[in-house]
């Protein structure tokens, strides 16, 4: 079957499933940034139960199975015009990407080549920090704040998003 992105494919029955990945640390490795509390709340109950439902849309009809989760966020956002997937497939991905996005003792200097992008699009990694953390605390609602690169202007960006939606897609970041 051809994956066409933005048209959903045709129904084949069978039955596909996600799983929760393991955070790539221990619950309380994160401390005091993120308690193992919150961790075993936000991961081990909100990201399952997200999972879990996402599993339970895909059991009553198999039209999407054979996806990555990257293929049915993008399948499922079906050109801005969300099918009743998307929501909990794109918040797997989301979920997904936070947690692997932080380690131990995070924080550091990113690696020579973001860096300098960071710093050209930026000023500097300070002056970036401070518009990251300027665009999570004035995000209205729930929703996402990311680091994204525009590939046409070959320049970093921070983009907002409400609820689920994630910039994968997006055909030009």
């Amino acid at each position: 079957m051809k994956k066409r992105f933005g048209v959903l494919p045709r129904s084949s029955k069978v039955t596909a499933f996600y799983g929760l990945k393991t955070p790539p640390y221990e619950h309380d490795a994160l401390e005091p940034y993120m308690s193992k509390k919150t961790i075993d709340i936000h991961w081990g109950e909100h990201h399952r139960n997200i999972i879990e439902g996402l599993n339970k849309q895909l059991e009553k009809d198999d039209i999407l199975y054979g996806y990555t989760l990257d293929e049915l966020v993008k399948v499922t956002y079906n050109n801005g015009n969300p099918s009743s997937e998307f929501n909990n497939a794109a918040e797997v991905w989301n979920h997904d990407f936070f947690w692997e996005s932080m380690k131990p003792g995070g924080g550091d200097m990113p690696i020579l080549g973001l860096l300098q992008q960071i710093e050209k699009d930026f000023g500097s990694f300070t002056n970036f920090k401070e518009k990251f953390t300027e665009a999570a605390l004035t995000l209205f609602g729930s929703g996402w704040v990311w680091l994204v690169l525009k590939r046409e202007e070959k320049q970093l960006a921070i983009v907002k998003t409400s609820n689920a939606i994630c910039p994968i897609v997006w055909d030009d970041i």
